[in-house]
């Protein structure tokens, strides 16, 4: 996968998202307290993708064509991932 652009000289102090996800499976992962993790690839795609689907289809105003051109996948792909997690408006 290709690193995102970098962002403006005001947004540089700004966390890239791959920091926040490690910290986020280090506290999960202390949490488990000797439990085994368990289907952990399908948790975190759920925790990533609703709100990555929310955000973008925020900044395309609804527009579920350039929703779906902004994330690189087609619409019908979009429109059943909307639908999977109950954010068809």
């Amino acid at each position: 996968m290709a690193a995102m652009a970098p962002l403006g000289r005001s947004q540089e102090a700004v966390e890239p998202l791959r920091v926040c996800v490690e910290r986020a499976l280090e506290a999960y992962f202390a949490r488990l307290d000797g439990e085994v993790a368990k289907d952990l690839y399908s948790m975190v795609l759920a925790e990533m993708e609703a709100p990555l689907l929310e955000a973008v289809m925020r900044h395309a105003d609804g527009n579920q064509c350039q929703a779906a051109a902004m994330l690189g996948i087609n619409r019908g792909t979009l429109r059943k991932k909307l639908k999977q997690y109950d954010l068809l408006g």
